[in-house]
């Protein structure tokens, strides 16, 4: 099933926390650094060699407030603002903003890693914004999202269409000015975190919680117990455990929308019994 979101006009009360804040963070960082002076992308944008041989620790972070103009600035929080919002809702503002300094963080390392002698800042927002661009192609894989406001695509097509194009361009050494490397590692960040750890987590959560279960005592019989369903009417814990498995890779693989409603209550059912009490 596609997903088309609506184009209704920007009500920033509408905006969620974390995107919200980031997107007044960025704006307030961009008019500080203009105040400062050109010394602050020295600063506080990512130069490798200070990164990397001075230690400047927080430069992996800090670059991400910083733009070059306004057409930058504009275009990066127009792309928070469009993918972060979906993103924010389906995981809360919590792990939204984990994955989004993430994304940022791995993009910085990967920038790094290329150039560590350069003493040239790196700054803005667009690693952590393609981070979100996978995020955002992964839950919703048929989505139509229209490229340059003309081209309607499929939010996995264009994905993948933007993460070539930057390795091509990284590469090449075509389009030089423009950070490739590291909005290619925002993006394999993005995508390494939730298709191995994200869900590698939730299965850890599922087993150690089932671990402590197994140690809790019995509970004390009812006086007068109720019938107990038929075998047949009650699925095997293992064969629950490997049916959530399944539904999780497919998730993954093709987005919430490609789930059945057999599929989407087995979900709930499972989120309802594993729910902290």
């Amino acid at each position: 099933m596609t997903k088309i979101f609506r184009h209704d006009p920007i009500d920033f009360g509408a905006v969620p926390p974390a995107v919200k804040w980031l997107l007044i963070a960025n704006v307030l960082g961009f008019v500080l650094a203009r105040l400062a002076g050109p010394q602050v992308y020295d600063l506080f944008g990512l130069v490798p060699q200070h990164t990397l041989f001075d230690r400047w620790l927080w430069q992996p972070v800090t670059y991400l407030f910083l733009h070059g103009g306004l057409w930058h600035l504009g275009f990066n929080m127009f792309a928070l603002w469009m993918f972060g919002m979906p993103v924010e809702a389906q995981w809360g503002s919590a792990e939204f903003l984990k994955f989004y300094f993430l994304c940022g963080v791995g993009a910085a390392l990967t920038s790094v890693a290329m150039h560590p002698h350069s003493l040239i800042p790196t700054i803005g927002a667009s690693g952590a914004i393609f981070g979100l661009l996978v995020a955002f192609a992964m839950l919703y894989p048929d989505a139509v999202v229209y490229l340059y406001f003309l081209i309607p695509v499929k939010a996995a097509h264009m994905a993948i269409l933007f993460g070539v194009l930057e390795l091509f361009f990284g590469v090449t050494g075509r389009e030089p000015g423009l950070a490739h490397f590291a909005h290619v590692g925002g993006a394999v960040t993005g995508y390494l975190y939730i298709r191995w750890w994200w869900v590698w987590k939730i299965r850890a959560k599922a087993f150690f919680k089932g671990l402590t279960e197994r140690d809790e005592p019995a509970p004390r019989p009812a006086a007068r117990p109720r019938p107990r369903p038929s075998a047949s009417a009650r699925p095997e814990p293992s064969d629950e455990m490997a049916e959530v498995d399944r539904i999780l890779d497919k998730i993954l693989a093709s987005g919430l929308e490609s789930l059945t409603d057999d599929e989407k209550r087995i979900m709930a059912r499972y989120s309802e019994k594993n729910k902290p009490s």
